[in-house]
């Protein structure tokens, strides 16, 4: 059994709601020294964990004194808790698809991106958000032809791919089906209650579809003039 199986499998009591859960979709704290709550997403820190579902509501409405009566003791969970919570998962999420790249299971570019998705090798589509939309749209038109799932993330922008895999300019990558895939997408899940992971108009992108800024794409594969053909000026990000 893999480690994202194993976390998965685990489970405790939501604070707020007292549902039992997966500890995948719960956040863990502790209480520090100096009696502040602190996010522990590694689940690591020394103490008795205080267990709240992954969501930006549960966290603020356990820092009104739920914490407190979980711990028995009087603590002080801050006012940005939630905020802290959010910047440290987008962290753990581009860490991994650092770790990806380098483990060679994160490719970039829109032709390979292409090609992964064609090939049914493909796990996640990632898509800086602020990309352009043509090379976009075809991709995400691919990869609702697949026979296997692929799940859609545009939660970053270009400056912070770039910086997470080391690239120029990161617009398109995919990461391929696997373990680092599955850790990745237990991150990523957790960050969904904080933030959408793509917007909305997204999911109307695509081949016969209209997202809302420009017509509708005619091409039935999603690549105009065949597999292999940049069509938005990004595919220089590999």
């Amino acid at each position: 059994m893999g480690l994202a199986e194993a976390q998965a499998e685990r489970e405790r009591r939501d604070l707020v709601t007292r549902q039992v859960m997966d500890e995948s979709a719960l956040i863990r704290f502790v209480v520090g020294p100096d009696g502040q709550v602190v996010p522990d997403l590694a689940r690591k820190l020394p103490g008795r964990g205080l267990w709240v579902a992954a969501d930006r509501a549960s966290i603020t409405a356990a820092g009104k004194g739920l914490f407190s009566r979980a711990a028995k003791a009087p603590v002080q969970a801050s006012p940005d808790l939630a905020d802290q919570v959010e910047s440290l998962l987008v962290r753990r999420c581009l860490e991994q698809l650092g770790l990806a790249r380098r483990e060679g299971v994160l490719i970039s570019g829109f032709e390979k991106s292409a090609a992964a998705i064609k090939g049914g090798r493909a796990a996640w589509l990632v898509e800086a958000a602020d990309g352009a939309r043509d090379g976009r749209q075809r991709l995400i038109g691919l990869m609702r032809h697949t026979s296997r799932p692929v799940g859609l993330c545009g939660a970053f922008g270009a400056e912070e791919l770039s910086l997470a895999l080391g690239l120029e300019n990161a617009i398109h990558s995919v990461l391929l089906a696997g373990g680092r895939a599955d850790r990745w997408t237990l991150e990523v899940n957790r960050l969904a209650g904080f933030r959408p992971l793509h917007p909305r108009e997204w999911d109307r992108a695509g081949p016969g579809h209209t997202s809302g800024d420009g017509p509708n794409d005619p091409c039935d594969d999603g690549l105009p003039g065949g597999p292999g053909q940049a069509v938005d000026g990004q595919g220089s990000d590999s």
